[in-house]
């Protein structure tokens, strides 16, 4: 026990912070210009969370399970992989999230999006702007190489904090099922970004912290709602 208890993270990083960026390099070299289908991707679905009615949970979520699918086969398995033995692992757990997302947005469509219905809602919106217009900017702006940029529905970090993001918005209660992947991948980029000194590793995690938070925040206001009715 004594020897375990010696470990730290760094112990158990498989490659360096050179190794990681630049496997992100060669990615995003490699499947350009699918990162301007990814960004239009995004602004529809900007504009479609906008929109009510009876097509807007089926089309939102079809564009994040999108970017959860292929960010689980082109980066996790393709590369991800050569560098990281767990990738295959949470590849799985991507296209586990993608078919969720698929199944209640697109199978049942029974959710409804109200990105200004509240100000929890609103951060949300919030959050999914910064995905998708400040996150791949983080990387060149600490000195990164502009091709290691993460650009939402291509790379994991901002396609898990838009989804974040938009299930902020929902109407209600937050649909627990579909957070519980995303915040997981949180905390494990979290974790690696740290173990390899990145000076970004603080951004997703304390995102993932703040969404949970509201979440929980949504559910008791809902029932302290519940109990005055009751009263009354």
């Amino acid at each position: 026990m004594a020897d375990w208890l010696s470990y730290t993270l760094s112990d158990f990083l498989l490659f360096s912070a050179r190794t990681y960026y630049r496997l992100f390099e060669l990615y995003n070299r490699a499947i350009w210009p699918a990162q301007l289908l990814a960004l239009l991707l995004g602004l529809i679905l900007l504009w479609r969370l906008q929109r009510t009615g009876p097509q807007q949970g089926s089309v939102v979520m079809v564009i994040l399970a999108a970017g959860w699918l292929w960010t689980a086969w082109a980066y996790l398995l393709e590369y991800y992989d050569t560098i990281n033995w767990a990738a295959r692992y949470l590849a799985t757990a991507f296209v586990v999230e993608a078919l969720l997302l698929i199944w209640t947005g697109l199978v049942r469509n029974r959710i409804l999006f109200l990105p200004y219905g509240d100000w929890i809602s609103r951060t949300g919106m919030g959050l999914v702007l910064f995905a998708l217009a400040v996150q791949p900017l983080i990387g060149p702006l600490v000195g990164r190489d502009w091709w290691q940029a993460e650009i939402f529905g291509v790379a994991p970090d901002p396609t898990v904090l838009a989804t974040l993001g938009v299930l902020l918005t929902v109407d209600k209660r937050p649909p627990w099922g579909l957070m519980i992947i995303p915040l997981i991948w949180c905390a494990l980029s979290g974790a690696t970004l740290w173990t390899m000194g990145s000076p970004d590793a603080w951004v997703v995690p304390m995102a993932a912290l703040g969404v949970l938070g509201l979440a929980i925040y949504r559910v008791s206001s809902a029932r302290g709602q519940d109990r005055q009715t009751e009263a009354r």
